[in-house]
């Protein structure tokens, strides 16, 4: 297990105890963690899917815009605060892990620690009822 900055540790406290499904990726996209609501949505807890990297994320969640078509990591809310390091937002569909298809909004923050340190962005989600 590699060592994590202090300031994703402290994140990650954070994250556990809020009920908006929240995700908290690493500077190259890898999940690193999210909370109990997003669990719920994902359905899967995390202590089951556990730390992946971006591509295998893509394959495992099926991640399309509002109208169907499919959308690269790069085009993401996520890959935008990631490459660009600046918020961004989106409404996207998403496969949950039991096969379900969610509508959900997405908005991605940058992680920029003391020192200008990219860390990677942490993603609010909730899902649109019909």
């Amino acid at each position: 297990m590699t060592q994590k900055d202090l300031e994703l540790i402290l994140l990650r406290q954070w994250a556990a105890h809020i009920q908006t499904p929240i995700w908290i990726a690493g500077v190259e996209g890898e999940l690193l963690f999210y909370n109990e609501p997003a669990e719920q949505l994902l359905r899967r807890r995390f202590d089951e899917a556990g730390e992946m990297p971006l591509d295998q994320l893509a394959a495992l969640f099926n991640t399309a815009t509002e109208d169907g078509r499919p959308v690269t990591s790069r085009d993401l809310p996520l890959g935008v605060a990631l490459s660009e390091r600046r918020p961004a937002q989106g409404r996207l569909r998403v496969s949950a892990l039991d096969g379900s298809v969610r509508l959900i909004d997405v908005t991605a923050v940058p992680i920029i620690a003391a020192g200008n340190r990219h860390l990677g962005a942490i993603v609010f989600f909730n899902e649109v009822m019909p």
